[in-house]
């Protein structure tokens, strides 16, 4: 079990070559492989930390809730990607602040805290790989406040449909928490943008038509 665990840890994440064999052996027999299918809450705002996971499959929805229910997504985890929200759970020794939700089925491995301490402390490898993910992601959520803060809605939802197209099987509920704003808006958006002729809109589905209006559009708005 170990030896083909340890295959699919190491084409996920190569750093874990350069751990001392006793210390990728302790990593192995120490945490916890997650099979979850999409939808699956992960974690939760105000819920402990149970562990740093490092996603082998799937995708990962990390997402803030405001107090009127309105949502927005601060970032994915993807395969290959830790959660640093969890890491910084762990090192602050502090709750979520966000959600986690299984955006398609996950397989994950999850380091337990102490274990991932111990890493952090005897590992440089690792140690850069968290530092790293740190940087990448307060540079996606400087970009996310600065789209939210300047940036019209209909610009944004152009940017999202170019960004994830041509076809994205999402509903408008679903784009609406991406962008932190509410389903009526963004369903009155699209309907907006396929009069135009730039998508077609079905039942959770999104297909982009015309690209370059799209891009016209979000670089003009």
């Amino acid at each position: 079990m170990n030896a083909e665990l340890r295959r699919r840890l190491l084409a996920r994440f190569p750093l874990f070559a350069d751990l001392p064999a006793a210390l990728l052996e302790e990593l192995l027999a120490a945490s916890q492989e997650i099979r979850v299918p999409a939808g699956t809450v992960l974690f939760d705002e105000r819920q402990p930390c149970a562990g740093f996971p490092l996603v082998l499959e799937g995708d990962i929805r990390v997402t803030r809730a405001a107090p009127s229910g309105r949502g927005i997504l601060l970032y994915r985890v993807a395969p290959g990607e830790g959660c640093i929200l969890s890491g910084g759970c762990l090192l602050g020794n502090s709750a979520y602040s966000a959600s986690g939700v299984a955006e398609t089925d996950v397989v994950l491995l999850r380091i337990p805290p102490a274990l991932f301490q111990k890493l952090m402390v005897e590992s440089e490898p690792f140690r850069r790989f968290v530092f790293g993910m740190y940087g990448e992601r307060l540079s996606e959520v400087m970009e996310l406040v600065e789209a939210v803060a300047f940036q019209r809605l209909d610009a944004r939802l152009a940017q999202l449909l170019i960004r994830r197209g041509p076809v994205l099987h999402a509903t408008h509920q679903s784009l609406a928490d991406e962008l932190g704003s509410v389903r009526e808006i963004v369903s009155r958006l699209l309907r907006s943008f396929e009069d135009r002729g730039w998508v077609r809109l079905e039942r959770e589905r999104v297909t982009v038509l015309d690209l370059k209006a799209l891009a016209a559009h979000a670089q003009n708005a």
